[in-house]
């Protein structure tokens, strides 16, 4: 049952609920479209390259949350000084992830893996570490409804390859559930002294 399912019935899944869900929810991605519109100006979109399945790069789309404000050598600032109160608004209700529905429904992204994180990354995994890009990469995942930013990179990676070897409906759906929970109380949106989390720097490591 688990291998039909993650062959044919987890796309399926996918299509059917991300779809639904653009409907039900399109006042909300009007309404953070207009915050962001409002606040930060166009674009509205955050667009960038992320590895999804096999390593294949694809463009992510999430509402901004941050300016692109720089330092006096043109570099970023740090993500918790470009964080705008409007961003951490819309991140604190998980709306910014809104628009990767439409990475689902183009088949980039599933509702449920592991978090397509930074291309700069993938040189950076073990062999066993690399295996989470086995599965599409989800909105939400086994990681994400147990700390999410707040977990360490280690441990953070290990559940992602521990939730490829165990993919289910029911596990799925259990992760869909508990997710709604965790945007409600807000746990884990952000590590300690960070906007999200601090960048991952490599498989010995637990970030910056």
């Amino acid at each position: 049952m688990s291998t039909l399912y993650r062959t044919f019935g987890k796309r399926a899944v996918d299509l059917v609920l991300s779809l639904a869900g653009l409907v039900a929810a399109l006042p909300l991605l009007l309404l953070g479209a207009a915050l962001v519109r409002a606040r930060l100006g166009a674009p509205v979109l955050f667009r960038q390259r992320r590895p999804g399945r096999g390593g294949e790069l694809f463009t992510l789309l999430k509402f901004r949350t941050m300016t692109d404000a720089r330092d006096e050598r043109g570099e970023l600032l740090p993500d918790e000084r470009r964080l705008t109160p409007a961003g951490a608004f819309l991140r604190r209700w998980s709306l910014d992830e809104l628009p990767e529905l439409l990475n689902v429904v183009r088949g980039d992204m599933s509702l449920v893996g592991p978090r397509p994180l930074l291309e700069e990354y993938l040189e950076r995994y073990s062999p066993e570490q690399a295996r989470r890009h086995e599965v599409r990469p989800g909105i939400t995942g086994w990681a994400q409804i147990h700390g999410r930013n707040e977990l360490s990179w280690p441990r953070r990676l290990e559940m992602d390859v521990w939730y490829v070897d165990r993919i289910s409906l029911g596990l799925d759906l259990r992760i869909l559930v508990t997710t709604a929970w965790k945007i409600v109380t807000g746990e884990g949106i952000s590590a300690a002294g960070h906007a999200t989390s601090p960048r991952f720097r490599g498989a010995s490591g637990d970030g910056a």
